[in-house]
């Protein structure tokens, strides 16, 4: 049996899609970030040292990272499914789009959320104006145009097939996911992307991902 440490609000919410688009069994063991920091609970360090979410559980082996733990299911329950077969384009594509989700997409998501949190965190008066004049700065020079950049590329890809790696859709599609709900709550993706909203609307209507909303509890990644 499969254990899935999962935390509200956090990445874990995509190994649940994968194991129910599997149809595999697991548990759940549910942890909740902290109110004030949004930071993971210490218990999840007696699981993994770095006390972060998603980590599984299986047969005595623990394995933690999202896109390492979706290519695990895939080569060990998937029989198959959710990834293209060998030696084909869209085979190279899943790679790409597996690691694009958390090498590229996220990182200037990260910072974004990071700079939004500096402008509104407390602090003595005479020092707001400087704290917001650089989280601004960030954000306009660098930040969101990176954003803009890669909305913009994902955008045109969708234009190659249905899904990121190909007609069918795979574990890449289901990494890329995290990304592109969290540009849409916090990073103005909307509807002046039709193929990403479009990809977005799709995930959602599936039964296995308003499965894993079920067993997983709510999900909010807006802050």
């Amino acid at each position: 049996m499969i254990t899935v440490h999962h935390l509200n609000n956090s990445r874990s919410q995509r190994v649940l899609w994968l194991l129910e688009e599997l149809g595999v069994a697991y548990e759940i063991k549910h942890y909740q970030r902290d109110p004030k920091t949004l930071l993971a609970p210490p218990e999840l360090r007696a699981i993994h040292p770095l006390g972060k979410s998603p980590v599984i559980a299986e047969d005595g082996v623990t394995l933690a990272e999202s896109g390492a733990i979706l290519e695990y299911l895939v080569e060990t329950h998937g029989g198959g499914r959710f990834i293209p077969p060998p030696d084909t384009p869209e085979r190279l594509r899943y790679r790409y789009w597996m690691h694009f989700a958390e090498g590229s997409a996220m990182p200037p998501l990260l910072m974004k959320l990071a700079f939004d949190r500096v402008e509104r965190a407390p602090m003595p008066f005479f020092v707001r104006p400087i704290a917001r004049a650089i989280a601004n700065g960030a954000r306009r020079s660098f930040i969101e145009p990176q954003i803009r950049t890669q909305l913009d590329f994902m955008e045109g890809e969708l234009a190659r097939s249905t899904w990121f790696a190909g007609p069918e859709i795979t574990a890449a599609d289901i990494q890329m996911s995290f990304p592109l709900e969290a540009a849409a709550a916090r990073a103005g993706l909307d509807a002046s992307r039709p193929r990403l909203m479009a990809f977005l609307a799709r995930i959602h209507a599936r039964s296995a991902y308003q499965r894993a909303l079920e067993k997983g509890g709510p999900f909010n990644i807006a802050h």
